[in-house]
């Protein structure tokens, strides 16, 4: 088992999220605020894996601690992609969730191919310089107006057909188990079970 894993984020849920989606594999998960003035890294790659792997080296480096670090978006196939990478600031740098939906349905239009999915790259870098990446998807297909009040992001326009609901309709319990951060989450608890050294 790893002593500690920074978390590379301030978003406390998110710390959360992972200390139960990575039970048993360390003996305890940070967060950026809980390190005194962590650097501000720019998020300029053009993949997820390059986002994730740029967190997590620099938080490692700062730390002197395993940190894991996680960049994820929607990608829609038939836009190519888009927005990838520039999913939380699709619509500006500011951009509210529900202006990053509505561009996102301006774009599409009505098209008649909507699928889509989340992905999500994690990133778990040791001070050594160790460095693990894992992936996770989960797929769906884009409505043409908002379904659901929970979630976040393109939550209430990601269509889950396998349960008849959006991704903003489910149970936080359900989205903990089928989403696409939690099934990286998957990969990475497996493969560190399987280290002898835990790290």
């Amino acid at each position: 088992m790893i002593d500690e894993i920074v978390l590379a984020t301030g978003n406390k849920g998110k710390v959360k999220e992972f200390a139960g989606l990575l039970h048993g594999i360390a003996g305890k998960i940070t967060g950026l605020g809980d390190l005194e003035s962590p650097p501000e890294v720019v998020e300029d790659g053009e993949t997820f894996m390059e986002n994730a792997l740029k967190k997590a080296r620099a938080i490692a480096e700062y730390s002197g601690k395993p940190a894991l670090a996680d960049d994820s978006g929607l990608a829609v196939d038939a836009l190519d992609g888009r927005p990838g990478v520039y999913s939380a600031r699709y619509a500006g740098e500011k951009a509210t969730d529900g202006e990053n939906i509505d561009k996102l349905l301006g774009e599409l239009g009505d098209a008649q191919n909507r699928k889509a999915r989340f992905v999500c790259f994690l990133a778990l870098v040791t001070p050594e310089g160790q460095e693990t990446v894992v992936s996770g998807e989960c797929e769906g297909v884009i409505l043409s107006e908002r379904r659901g009040s929970g979630g976040f992001g393109y939550d209430p326009v990601f269509y889950l057909p396998e349960y008849g609901k959006t991704m903003a309709e489910i149970t936080p319990d359900l989205k903990n188990r089928i989403s696409h951060r939690a099934r990286a989450a998957e990969k990475l608890a497996r493969i560190l079970r399987e280290e002898p050294s835990g790290t």
